[in-house]
């Protein structure tokens, strides 16, 4: 079992994260500062130590090089993003932003601790790119031999997508990953950093989105002292913490157009320059971009820059949306049932199902995202080992079923079918019709639950239909119930 040290003086934090981490099966050790943790432990000992950056006394950083090699996931609030960089260059094997994600910390967990387990030699992060170049992959790693992906779904789709990620990540093109939000497009970046040659150099992701737009070439590029008010020392940016790896910018459409033409001359001439900096320098970065925008589109509107969008268009995945993968959808909740499940130490959750009919045609408008969050809600609010369509917080509208599975349902209800509907003039029908003439001939006879059923939606559904389409419930099929 990998045993990891957390160094973070905020007992809660500390406490949070080391349950966190023993509800998913790693012995945990904690301390509130360097002092303490030399104190009490062999440091060079633990197979990860997490540390917060600033500490009382002596700062997250000293840990690297007390663990003698000993991977340091160093964690930073947002404000100190350009520390955490500079902390990348002192040899931390990455960094995660507070307050973090638990699914992005287990993750970061899980890398570090399976790229340790197959390196060669337990030797400090910063020694593969210390000459500024990513080290090749290992051809024993886990990535290399079998292909991993890392992402759930294999509706036809995401199976073309997993073969474009394994012919492309070898490469050092630039990727474009188009999607909705919430689709998992730093997935996508991540499998593909992990497939490439860079796998154990830093992979940087930037949320162009986050970082005001005043700060953004700043952060993205560094800058020199004195390059502004407040610079009182040179930083490095984002881009050189990514020198020899790999630099996601995700929602890169909102990056705004000076830092898009410094971003350009990276791409063409594999330089940066800090601003108020007159010199250049080199670096070796492969760009992965993503984004929910059409930027063609934004490029002939002269919102974004156009040698830029081609420059990013090397390679482009097109990552579908939730409700395109089929019953990819029902294998990514019951995933997240399972996480969230051990997390609070229970083994009996599943599925009723009419939840699982709900999860299956439900839109998903927030993807991947908005399941996600569903699902740890029915989790958390659950009092039996059941989950209802009810607790997930969604009701399928009749809209959000696929035309052809409300068909069918309908017309066996009525004895007909797709190709032979003799009493019914189907093929000028729109779905709307077709439910309004279905219940019209058959409310006389079956109760709400039966029409509702037939249709294959819920009753709360079909009544908010009724109400839309102006069809009054009749007084026996009403009293009936």
């Amino acid at each position: 079992m990998p045993h990891i040290l957390i160094v973070e003086d905020e007992t809660i934090i500390r406490s949070a994260l080391r349950r966190l981490l023993e509800r998913n099966q790693y012995q945990v050790s904690e301390a509130g500062s360097v002092q303490e943790a030399q104190e009490r432990f062999s440091i060079a000992t633990f197979d990860l130590i997490v540390s917060d950056l600033r500490l009382p006394g002596a700062p997250g950083t000293e840990l690297i090089k007390l663990g003698q090699g000993t991977p340091v996931l160093i964690m930073t609030s947002y404000a100190s993003l350009r520390s955490a960089v500079d902390s990348m260059k002192m040899g931390a094997v990455d960094y995660i932003a507070k307050p973090f994600d638990h699914d992005e910390m287990l993750q970061a967990v899980a890398r570090i601790l399976r790229d340790r387990q197959n390196a060669p030699a337990p030797t400090p992060a910063a020694e593969p790119r210390a000459n500024g170049k990513g080290a090749p992959a290992d051809k024993a790693s886990p990535a290399a031999a079998n292909g991993e992906i890392g992402i759930i779904g294999s509706c036809p789709p995401m199976q073309d997508m997993y073969s474009k990620i394994r012919k492309v990540a070898p490469t050092d093109s630039n990727v474009l990953i188009q999607g909705e939000s919430g689709t998992g497009k730093e997935l996508v970046a991540r499998a593909l950093h992990n497939l490439s040659r860079r796998a154990k150099a830093p992979m940087i992701s930037v949320n162009c989105a986050a970082i005001p737009e005043t700060l953004i070439e700043s952060e993205l590029f560094g800058h020199e002292k004195g390059a502004f008010t407040g610079a009182s020392a040179g930083r490095a940016g984002l881009v050189e913490a990514a020198d020899g790896g790999t630099l996601f910018l995700d929602e890169i459409g909102e990056l705004p157009l000076e830092a898009q033409a410094r971003l350009l001359r990276v791409l063409q001439e594999g330089e940066i320059r800090r601003v108020g900096s007159v010199q250049s320098q080199k670096v070796d970065v492969r760009l992965i971009a993503a984004t929910h925008r059409d930027l063609k589109n934004l490029a002939k509107a002269g919102q974004f820059r156009e040698d830029l969008y081609y420059r990013l268009h090397v390679i482009a995945l097109k990552l579908p949306a939730l409700r395109e993968r089929g019953s990819d959808v029902n294998e990514i909740a019951n995933a997240f049932l399972a996480r969230q499940s051990a997390r609070i130490g229970r083994d009996d959750l599943h599925f009723s199902a009419e939840a699982e009919q709900a999860i299956r045609h439900y839109s998903w408008p927030g993807n991947v995202r908005e399941l996600e969050n569903a699902v740890e809600r029915a989790v958390i609010l659950s009092e039996s080992a059941e989950i209802s369509a009810e607790l997930l917080g969604i009701d399928i509208e009749l809209s959000d079923l696929e035309d052809d599975d409300l068909l069918d349902n309908a017309m066996v209800a009525t004895g007909a079918s797709a190709n032979n509907a003799s009493h019914e003039p189907t093929e000028d029908l729109s779905l709307e019709d077709y439910f309004q003439h279905f219940v019209l001939e058959h409310q006389d006879h079956m109760t709400e639950t039966e029409l509702a059923r037939k249709l294959g939606v819920s009753r709360k559904c079909l009544w908010e239909r009724r109400q839309r389409l102006g069809i009054p419930r009749r007084k026996s099929n009403a009293t009936s119930e």
